[in-house]
């Protein structure tokens, strides 16, 4: 805005290298130009500023599809003024001399000028787009219909406004109608989710079933080697067994051969010792056989009395004496 410092009878001012301004004196043109500053009497003067800065204007307005369907759009409108002499005399950029201010409300106008013609591209198009086309490529055609069409705008062009750009933003539908839109596209994603999820759990069941296969074979394998453990420790042992019934049979007939040959020797031993005692019996018989019956008598007792027991008390009767000292005597009483 311009910057208006007030003196007695005079005033000055100054603007920002972004503003134009018309200064007229009774009428006539005496100052035009951008970012000015000089002085001037406020009773004979009139001012206009108008800006050359870009602006944005933000646009939100409702339309209607093709299938009657109400849709939000959002968009934003780049402009400039590119002619001040021709927007001056189209619309009311008077400044206040006191105060700086404008007197009216120029970019408030300006803005409903933008906006009434960018809604009536826009809803044309609208009008003639099904929903389902207008949420997929609505954007970029509202975009350049719309920019098409505020660069044709001849009321535009004799306002001296240049339209820099025009973005749409976005394009929504109510939002019952998007909720209804979003539906199918959340029960697909539901859906592959559930299948994913699916799929997993089916990986998992598969992964613990190789699992459970593998204990298995594992287990399987396991027991057959422990029943070849099983079967050669029986063939060790029995091998074992075999060879001590082997080592005892051996030691057995060896003790027997050793019994039998102690046997034989002994029996040959009393086979020898009785050969010798029967010699030295028949022997001493021989000698006995030419001796006397009272030499062999007396003999006898001698044998006899050195074999009996010890004898403390004798006693001799005569009835036994007689006898024997009858033998003794040679058969004399």
């Amino acid at each position: 805005m311009a910057v208006i410092t007030r003196y007695p009878l005079v005033r000055h001012l100054r603007v920002e290298p972004t503003s134009h301004i018309r200064a007229l004196r009774r009428g006539k043109l005496v100052k035009d130009g951008a970012g000015l500053a000089f002085w001037f009497l406020p009773l004979t003067a009139g001012m206009s500023e108008i800006p050359l800065d870009d602006r944005e204007l933000p646009l939100l307005f409702h339309a209607r599809t093709a299938d009657f369907q109400d849709v939000t759009v959002q968009a934003t409108v780049t402009y400039r003024i590119v002619d001040p002499a021709l927007a001056a005399q189209r619309i009311d950029f008077a400044l206040d001399t006191d105060t700086g201010d404008w007197r009216a409300a120029p970019l408030e106008q300006l803005a409903g000028l933008l906006t009434e013609s960018a809604q009536q591209h826009g809803l044309d198009l609208l009008a003639r787009t099904p929903l389902a086309k207008a949420l997929v490529d609505g954007i970029g055609a509202v975009r350049d219909r719309m920019a098409q069409g505020l660069g044709a705008d001849t009321r535009l062009a004799e306002t001296g406004i240049a339209v820099i750009a025009v973005r749409v933003v976005a394009i929504r539908p109510e939002p019952e109608v998007e909720r209804a839109l979003q539906t199918p596209t959340r029960e697909q994603v539901q859906q592959e989710a559930d299948k994913a999820t699916f799929e997993r759990r089916a990986l998992a069941v598969e992964r613990e079933r190789a699992i459970g296969e593998n204990e298995l074979q594992t287990r399987i394998e396991l027991a057959r080697r422990e029943e070849e453990l099983v079967a050669q420790n029986g063939a060790n042992e029995r091998l074992k067994t075999q060879e001590s019934w082997a080592a005892d049979a051996i030691a057995t007939e060896a003790q027997a051969r050793r019994e039998v040959q102690l046997a034989e020797a002994k029996a040959q031993a009393a086979r020898l010792v009785g050969e010798a005692k029967a010699a030295a019996e028949a022997a001493r018989l021989a000698a006995y056989r030419d001796l006397s019956e009272a030499t062999m008598l007396g003999l006898a007792i001698k044998e006899l009395a050195a074999n009996l027991p010890a004898i403390d008390h004798l006693t001799l009767s005569p009835d036994l004496l007689t006898p024997v000292l009858a033998r003794l005597g040679g058969g004399r009483p």
